[in-house]
């Protein structure tokens, strides 16, 4: 692969690939010295239209780890401001030598339009678009289910079995939209549990099931993942008040009582306390949410490797021709 756009570009074999690199990547990470030489010498750009800390962070983390070039590019205080178009800015991306450029864009489409408009002639790494899609997410997502719920050697191993709540707010959620493509790559079953204002129209052909009944789906859960409430995206009612949606769609020490003794409780974050998730569930035993935020420095390693190097790690986290 060329680019990462969507989670629907990665087939079982490539996904799976992903994540057993990843694990290589992790395990560098409890080295002493940290860094890996691979891409020394190569230009990452993160192109961030919309603010983020954790996956701007993250993509410049890994990126450093891996030893390349990193420069950030901020919406705000650059001739964006002034007008300048997406073309203009990676036309000048292209200019000073980006082999890789990770763009976070408010509008839906955006990457794609990078990566096949000829403006640059790097990697093009989709870090969330609108409300479309956030691949790498899923993948960090995928990552931690895999080390959570799978036992022995989990190398090559899938998701096959696996049930999949998610939960909340997914008509504006890019993180719902890839995790359900990608879980569903990955063999697991993914129900969506919404209120019916905040499903989108045609999740019916969606690779999943839909739920309004958060309670009696907790119990043959193996994961459920808690979605922010979006209300910067909202521009109309979309439930009559944040009790109400918090009863019926909201993540408590009660609900994750109900949920079978190996399950675990996610969130992409950043989270809402006490809207979607309560503290005492968000830092419960059962809590990834950290676990998330670490592992997507290794998996964000593992994509800007595959798609710049081609090498293949091993899993001491020593490169070797592939």
């Amino acid at each position: 692969m060329r680019h990462l756009l969507s989670a629907a570009d990665l087939t079982r074999d490539e996904a799976v690939h992903v994540l057993d690199t990843a694990e290589a990547m992790a395990a560098t990470q409890q080295r002493e010295i940290k860094k890996l030489p691979t891409l020394r010498g190569r230009t990452v750009v993160n192109l961030f239209f919309e603010d983020s800390t954790r996956t701007r962070i993250s993509f410049e983390a890994a990126a450093k780890r891996l030893s390349a070039d990193v420069i950030n590019f901020s919406a705000k205080g650059s001739s964006v401001s002034k007008g300048e178009s997406l073309k203009d800015t990676a036309l000048t991306l292209e200019a000073m030598g980006a082999d890789a450029v990770v763009v976070r864009h408010h509008a839906s489409g955006a990457p794609h339009r990078l990566a096949n408009s000829g403006w640059i002639n790097g990697a093009v790494v989709n870090a969330g678009d609108g409300t479309h899609e956030h691949p790498t997410q899923a993948l960090l997502d995928a990552f931690t289910m895999r080390r959570r719920l799978c036992e022995g050697d989990i190398t090559g191993q899938d998701l096959s079995g696996r049930r999949i709540l998610i939960v909340g707010d997914v008509l504006h959620s890019r993180v719902a939209r890839s995790n359900v493509l990608l879980l569903r790559t990955l063999g697991a079953e993914v129900t969506l549990v919404s209120p019916p204002t905040l499903l989108p129209v045609g999740t019916d052909a969606w690779p999943c099931s839909t739920s309004y009944d958060f309670d009696a789906e907790l119990p043959k859960a193996d994961a459920v993942m808690m979605l922010r409430v979006q209300r910067e995206r909202m521009n109309a009612s979309f439930f009559p008040s944040v009790r109400e949606y918090s009863r019926r769609y909201g993540l408590d020490g009660r609900r994750v009582a109900l949920l079978p003794d190996h399950a675990i409780v996610m969130h992409p974050g950043p989270m809402n306390r006490g809207l979607e998730i309560t503290a005492d569930a968000a830092d419960s035993a059962r809590s990834t949410i950290v676990e998330q935020v670490a592992n997507g420095v290794s998996v964000r390693m593992a994509v800007l490797y595959l798609l710049l190097s081609g090498e293949q790690p091993d899993l001491q986290g020593e490169v070797v021709a592939p």
